[in-house]
């Protein structure tokens, strides 16, 4: 048995770098990340990441508080930047919101169960 046909034919050579084309492949960048987190028991929290930088957060924040009655607060993060916390499931509230505002629904993502 002779495998000397593997060494003519390199399948990766040709295509070169593809991936390396394209930067934002699995990047989260320009998306609205709406996430929940389960704290104890049934409390929940409901995170907001990726707001672009023409927004102020800590007005948003405030409106957020009024409008959907509940509390929040505005936490930097190194990796993701500032992120909106908010009690309770709000997910569709904040991006209802947010398409009202203006904002693209293709640029907001929700995520949880």
């Amino acid at each position: 048995m002779n495998v000397q046909n593997l060494n003519a034919f390199d399948p990766f050579a040709d295509e070169g770098d593809v991936l390396g084309q394209d930067n934002d492949v699995g990047s989260q960048q320009n998306y609205i990340h709406i996430r929940i987190q389960q704290r104890n028991g049934r409390k929940v929290l409901t995170t907001l990441q990726g707001l672009p930088k023409e927004y102020d957060a800590k007005k948003i924040l405030k409106a957020f508080k009024k409008e959907f009655a509940c509390n929040g607060t505005l936490v930097d993060d190194e990796e993701a930047g500032q992120v909106i916390q908010l009690q309770g499931d709000q997910r569709q509230k904040i991006s209802n919101f947010l398409v009202e505002e203006g904002i693209p629904k293709a640029t907001i993502k929700i995520h949880g169960f």
